[in-house]
């Protein structure tokens, strides 16, 4: 890319990813769990920049639920308290059965877009979320029937074979958008070479979303900027602003990922751009 054709480029989607199932409260205050909580993090984050928001639902113990009528109390509040934006839930988790893992699908209306892990992960001492193909393959076939965009996580080089994989097994509407991740344990090393090379290895035509895991989260998103793809920032991936000291909020991480793109001369896109340049 030409320093003239990244200024000349597509508009810069920022998710905020609000809440997350691991951490809570104790990891951070200011983190929301309930749907209220989630509904005025959303409108808030949009009013920052952001054009899609990430949702997990909690119990109201705070711990994660797959439920649909909890994520549906939380889309409620986030149409309730937001304008416009483009609402994208988790179908991730580990210990959950896999009929569980389609739940987040069935809200009336279903969410615009929705997560699909592409492969194993190693979490905490004794757990892994396995996501074999039979069940990437039926989250899948539930969301094309539903109308669901789905988000590719690709936390690895082997869940960017797994991409290519799906494309072969199955009919993708274009384009194909897939989450670069990157950070320890299970994930792809968080280096920017390694970046390179997984923007490289996707599949021609894909749109790529950019996500660094804690202190990884502001360099990445940045790398994302200058690369032409886009970004997720938010207390779900990253409770501090910098170190030592907690975020405010999400809202206060997306706008500090906008200014560095407006910096940087790169447009943030609207609910409606961010629609029409995913294919939703």
């Amino acid at each position: 890319m030409t320093y003239e054709e990244f200024l000349g480029g597509e508009p810069l989607v920022v998710t905020a990813a609000l809440t997350g199932g691991v951490h809570g409260k104790e990891a951070n205050p200011n983190l929301p769990e309930t749907p209220e909580e989630i509904g005025r993090a959303a409108a808030a984050a949009e009013d920052a920049g952001a054009s899609v928001v990430h949702l997990h639902a909690r119990r109201p113990n705070g711990e994660r639920s797959f439920a649909t009528e909890r994520f549906q109390e939380i889309d409620d509040a986030v149409r309730r308290h937001a304008d416009d934006v483009v609402i994208q839930h988790s179908t991730g988790g580990t210990g959950a059965p896999d009929a569980d893992r389609h739940l987040p699908l069935r809200t009336d209306p279903p969410p615009e877009m929705a997560s699909l892990d592409m492969g194993p992960l190693n979490r905490y001492e004794h757990l892994t979320s396995e996501n074999t193909r039979g069940l990437v393959d039926s989250l899948h076939a539930e969301m094309r029937d539903r109308g669901i965009k789905p988000e590719l996580e690709v936390f690895n080089d082997g869940h960017m074979n797994e991409v290519h994989g799906l494309l072969e097994r199955r009919d993708l509407s274009d384009p194909v958008y897939a989450t670069l991740i990157f950070g320890g344990g299970t994930l792809t090393r968080p280096r920017p070479r390694n970046l390179l090379n997984a923007v490289d290895n996707l599949p021609d035509g894909a749109r790529f979303n950019v996500l660094g895991f804690g202190q990884h989260q502001l360099p990445f998103a940045t790398l994302g900027i200058l690369l032409g793809g886009h970004v997720r920032v938010g207390l779900e991936d990253n409770v501090y602003y910098r170190q030592g000291e907690l975020a405010e909020s999400n809202a206060q991480l997306v706008e500090r990922v906008t200014r560095v793109a407006e910096e940087l001369g790169r447009e943030v896109a609207t609910p409606a751009q961010a629609r029409t340049l995913l294919g939703l």
